[in-house]
């Protein structure tokens, strides 16, 4: 039997087809999409029809019922928009870094941290010494958090065991949460493992064994890689890349956070979906980017905990790149998980605007995932990913710890009521 489930008498419906319609690019309020006093008609997990109720057929509704399941949701004083979509994360994970806040705050740099025994490798100790059940319900906790904010697509990488049998059971864990749609990305050179002398060497431990036994179980469709002075180069990150496309995976990055090393203008030419902070990005960098297919993930969390500049937003945005936002999420440079921080760092620090700000947490978001068939926006065919609101959009990421959530929906399903 087909299960049917009715939106009505929504104030406002922001569908962003008109965005996807411009592949996210230099958003604006038009591009929202808005429809006021809205439905939306969801069949078996997938948007059916979106527009105004009233032009949605009676004959239509009263012909479901009595022949399959209907469900009514109502909006009445609420908004309804396309589940956020959270880009960037290292959600799995064990053990706290709270210290290293108060060495920052008295002056560490992020180097300095690191040479201390702190930053990823302290982070990398516990999650080893955790097991899975243990790393599980850590993950849960954290899972339902985005959940309650709207989230109905998150991203976990992993990136915390720098050993081949910790980062499979990051991506194991990760595999087996439950509520948004999760997509996992492998990060194994997230930094060289401790066991190893070069990133030489760890790099050929990640592409012999790391990416060959996540290829066999199945536990990532991406690759990411940190291509940073200290961490590895431009020419290592480019060799890996190379390796794991032969392989079948995606690609993304974390490029350009501390320095410039040309990293994501070499992972745009190679096709990556996105490529994430961008604080140390050229006019040149941001021409090449605004010309790829390449989404550019901004992180403002992490600069804020850096203490250091955020990237030129207005400047890529402007200049006609796909711009996404997320939390990047975890225990050391951006230990928030709060989307709404995230918004009125753009906001304030950014000189993003509203619709781009929404933009980059829904249609863009998908796009930097490689999911924007999929999700993102409100059309008939996708997946029915929702967030049901309190109020008016007008009022998101303008208070930091506002979430007006009442509901969220992913794949069809209610994994959030408020």
């Amino acid at each position: 039997m087909a299960h049917f489930c009715l939106f009505r008498k929504i104030d406002e419906l922001l569908t962003m087809t008109p965005l996807a319609a411009k592949d996210g690019r230099r958003p604006q309020e038009v591009d929202l999409g808005l429809v006021e006093e809205g439905a939306v008609l969801i069949e078996n997990g997938h948007i059916r029809w979106a527009g105004q109720e009233k032009e949605l057929s009676s004959h239509l509704i009263k012909s479901l019922v009595g022949k399959s399941s209907l469900e009514e949701v109502s909006g009445q004083g609420k908004t309804l928009i396309p589940a956020l979509v959270e880009s960037h994360t290292h959600l799995v994970f064990a053990g706290s870094r709270a210290h290293e806040f108060e060495m920052r705050v008295k002056g560490a740099t992020y180097q300095e941290i690191a040479e201390a025994g702190g930053g990823i490798r302290s982070t990398v100790k516990h999650t080893r010494e955790a097991d899975e059940k243990t790393l599980f319900n850590l993950a849960k906790e954290r899972v339902d958090e985005f959940a309650r904010q709207g989230v109905g697509t998150l991203e976990i990488k992993s990136g915390y065991g720098l050993d081949t049998e910790t980062e499979l059971k990051m991506l194991r864990v990760a595999g087996k949460l439950k509520g948004p749609r999760i997509l996992r990305t492998f990060l194994g050179p997230h930094a060289v493992g401790p066991e190893f002398s070069s990133s030489e060497e760890y790099l050929k431990e990640v592409t012999e064994k790391m990416l060959p036994a996540v290829s066999k179980e199945e536990l990532a469709s991406r690759v990411d890689i940190f291509v940073e002075q200290g961490y590895f180069t431009l020419e290592q990150g480019e060799a890996y890349y190379n390796r794991a496309q032969s392989m079948g995976y995606a690609l993304t990055g974390h490029m350009e956070q501390m320095n410039r090393t040309g990293g994501a203008v070499m992972a745009a030419r190679l096709g990556a979906q996105s490529v994430d902070h961008l604080v140390q990005v050229t006019p040149e960098d941001i021409e090449a980017l605004a010309k790829s297919h390449t989404t550019c993930v901004l992180l403002p969390t992490a600069d804020l905990y850096l203490r250091m500049a955020y990237p030129p937003a207005r400047q890529l945005i402007d200049a006609g790149a796909r711009v996404a936002l997320a939390t990047d999420f975890n225990p050391g440079s951006a230990p928030s998980q709060d989307l709404s921080l995230v918004g009125v760092l753009a906001r304030l620090e950014m000189r993003m605007t509203l619709p781009e700000v929404l933009a980059a947490y829904t249609y863009n978001g998908a796009a930097a995932l490689g999911l924007q068939d999929q999700c993102g926006s409100i059309e008939a065919e996708k997946s029915a990913d929702l967030a049901l609101i309190e109020g008016s959009w007008r009022d998101l990421f303008y208070q930091v710890g506002h979430h007006p959530v009442v509901e969220t929906w992913a794949k069809g399903k209610r994994i959030h009521q408020k």
